[in-house]
């Protein structure tokens, strides 16, 4: 028994090790993910009250905050109402306090860029969708972010959407630069817009976006390589890639490590500085056995991966990094408990579970610290 505790505390040093990332360089390898907490203005502003979430993180020790998907554009990006967004100059002016509460509690902040696509549930700029192809989505709308019912049918993108799209992630990435975010993460996970084109069953294009691998991946390249352009070298530019969507937690790349090789190896000749993989647990085998799909990531890149997933039990976490399958890790659900989870690791405290009730009804922060305060008078 004393051997074993004598093993998790030598493995937990894992989580404090130094790690450069782009131009970060990261004095442990804890990260916020990225949330959606559909807390800001009508008019997609950050505001005081998500400026004291972000840098409560900071204060806590975690040393990179990934923040929530922010819109690009006032066309179709937006996925939610409350989300904030980078569409426009008064925006990004928001986000300038949010920044420096992160710089002035020690934390490095990169600003997750996201289009929703098909899966848009909440947008004041549009009533109707777009995606790649003319495919309903799967399932229903998320209540806790003021959804309801059925995902609408979308339109098929036309080249000039898609134009219009590029330019809006690489704007937006300038936005966040002009911020002081420390850098930017591509949104290409989850069942969003450039996860739509990516996808065989919500792809159906006969174009120069669809088809194989290589032509469904191609709206992600161009932009990447579009944001790296515009934001030159000076901040940190990352990918996150998925296989499960918010609306079809099951989905799997239909051809296994050979697909993932195929992802992966294409994604490892971009300008990004790190991959960000997601799983609902992020050690077990992507594909039923074998590896993890952060450990292929890895194996088929040369960049840093940060590993997400269920990752709140700081020995699992700890293992995920001692075993080689990723560089770093991010926390959702074990951040939201604990703000301060990195100084609660460090010195032995306890963690509790994590409350579910803080999402619902609505996965807002008033929600959130009415929650916390009923707790601590209870």
């Amino acid at each position: 028994m004393k051997d074993t505790k004598k093993h998790h505390i030598q493995q937990l040093k894992f989580l404090f090790d130094p790690l450069r990332v782009g131009r970060m360089w990261l004095k442990n390898r804890l990260a916020v993910a990225p949330m959606t907490r559909v807390s800001a203005t009508d008019t997609g502003c950050a505001t005081h009250q998500m400026a004291r979430y972000y840098s409560s993180f900071a204060e806590g020790g975690f040393v990179l905050i990934i923040t929530e998907g922010i819109y690009t554009d006032t066309a179709y990006s937006q996925g939610y109402w409350k989300q904030p967004g980078l569409s426009d100059d008064i925006q990004r002016d928001s986000w300038v306090k949010v920044v420096e509460g992160a710089h002035q509690n020690g934390g490095y902040i990169i600003a997750q860029l996201m289009h929703a696509g098909a899966l848009a549930q909440g947008n004041p700029y549009r009533d109707d969708t777009v995606a790649p192809s003319a495919v309903k989505p799967k399932g229903q709308q998320m209540e806790f972010y003021r959804g309801k019912g059925d995902y609408p049918l979308p339109g098929a993108m036309t080249h000039d959407e898609i134009a219009e799209t590029i330019h809006g992630f690489a704007a937006a990435a300038v936005r966040a630069k002009d911020a002081g975010f420390d850098g930017v993460e591509i949104h290409g996970a989850n069942g969003y817009l450039l996860d739509q084109f990516l996808s065989e069953g919500t792809n159906l294009r006969d174009d120069e976006y669809g088809g194989n691998i290589e032509r469904r991946l191609r709206l992600m390249i161009e932009v990447v390589r579009a944001v790296r352009m515009a934001v030159g070298v000076e901040i940190t530019v990352g990918l996150r890639i998925s296989q499960a969507k918010v609306n079809d937690f099951t989905h799997k790349w239909r051809n296994a490590e050979i697909e993932a090789a195929l992802i992966f190896g294409t994604l490892a000749k971009l300008p990004i500085d790190y991959i960000h993989t997601t799983e609902f647990e992020a050690w077990k085998s992507a594909f039923g056995d074998g590896l993890s799909l952060a450990t292929l990531a890895r194996k088929y890149t040369c960049i840093p991966v940060i590993a997400n997933g269920s990752l709140h039990d700081p020995v699992r976490a700890a293992d995920l990094l001692a075993s080689g399958q990723a560089d770093a890790i991010s926390l959702g659900r074990g951040a939201l408990t604990h703000a301060d989870w990195p100084a609660r690791v460090s010195r032995g405290s306890a963690l509790a579970d994590f409350d579910r009730a803080i999402l619902f009804p609505i996965a807002d922060l008033a929600n959130e610290e009415q929650r916390r305060l009923e707790g601590a008078r209870g």
